[in-house]
């Protein structure tokens, strides 16, 4: 097998989990009363994984995942870096500018994931991460 090969497994194996793990945010999110706006929202400067709402609060939320021995190395939630903070909040003005919600309530979340060796999943949930 080549290192391609390998590489691309490898690429498929953490999108797949980035897929699982959003799913599994978005699940926990509606199990608390929360209802999801968007899903992987888009522009220039970024995306934002979940658009959330609760009550008269827009919720962004921020979606981290690693397997159980990446976590070794920090947690999901600890891999946010300032720059990634900055991105999401850049992203989040054009989000409320184009939807016209300018002035809205919000709060930046983290729903962290973390799969076992099992592929089962540990979940937290960070209320106004950023």
């Amino acid at each position: 097998m080549s290192n391609l090969d390998v590489n691309e497994r490898r690429t498929d194996g953490r999108k797949d989990r980035g897929r699982k793990a959003e799913q599994a945010a978005c699940e926990h999110l509606l199990s608390h009363g929360f209802t999801v706006v968007e899903r992987n929202w888009r522009c220039r400067t970024g995306e934002i994984d979940i658009i959330a709402r609760r009550g008269n609060t827009l919720i962004i939320v921020e979606v981290r995942s690693r397997s159980q021995q990446a976590a070794a190395f920090g947690t999901p939630a600890e891999s946010i870096t300032a720059r990634k903070i900055k991105q999401v909040r850049d992203t989040a003005v054009v989000y409320l500018h184009r939807t016209g919600q300018s002035d809205a309530n919000i709060r930046f979340d983290v729903v962290a994931v973390t799969f076992d060796k099992n592929n089962d999943i540990t979940l937290e949930h960070i209320e106004a991460a950023f």
